[in-house]
């Protein structure tokens, strides 16, 4: 039995992709969360064979599924938002092992055959998503990006200044920039426009 933790947001979709997989025969769904700060501890309680977790939860610097006290970490299957396919790019390059990537539009049965090739140790990678996410080419230059990427936190100009070594005025001229790339009249909208195009 293939014991799985499902990691991911909205509840309709986390409980249709549990019943998909209970279904099963050789699956068992053991944990059900939509926060990332659970995955963790629930992996030492449950401790699942593999993980299935949203990109939107999904941290690219250690895998969910890599417990500290583990001798091996859980495979985790990450479902990417294929209107985001650059959110890829980090995982990509971190070379993570046991880590699987399917977009979040695929049919159900692509998420059941996910997680048994990664329970036999297998690499499960969308290729599709792969070319999408080496292509999507941003417009915003590493500082713009990383601006942008605190702002969208709600922090004030001060605040993002404070944190990225800048002055407060730089700060302004560089989202006055991010908003005319985007063709946003406002910092709030620069930042929906940069997420939906997978620019942060």
């Amino acid at each position: 039995m293939i014991r799985t933790l499902l990691a991911l947001d909205g509840a309709l979709i986390r409980g249709a992709l549990a019943f998909v997989l209970t279904i099963e025969d050789d699956i068992d769904v053991v944990a059900e969360l939509d926060r990332i700060e659970q995955v963790e501890p629930a992996i030492r309680s449950s401790r699942p064979d593999v993980a299935v977790v949203d990109s939107g939860l999904y941290g690219t610097g250690r895998p969910a599924g890599a417990a500290p006290q583990y001798e091996q970490p859980c495979p985790v299957l990450v479902l990417v938002d294929t209107r985001r396919p650059r959110a890829l790019g980090g995982a990509l390059h971190s070379r993570s092992r046991n880590v699987g990537f399917l977009g979040n539009d695929v049919p159900p049965q692509r998420v059941v055959d996910g997680v048994r090739r990664l329970a036999r140790g297998e690499p499960v990678v969308d290729a599709e998503l792969v070319v999408a996410a080496l292509n999507t080419e941003s417009p915003l230059t590493a500082r713009e990006t990383e601006v942008l990427e605190i702002a969208a936190d709600g922090c004030p100009v001060v605040e993002i200044a404070a944190r990225v070594g800048l002055s407060p005025g730089t700060v302004r001229n560089h989202l006055s920039r991010i908003a005319t790339k985007a063709g946003a009249r406002t910092r709030i909208e620069a930042v929906r426009i940069a997420h939906d195009a997978g620019w942060i």
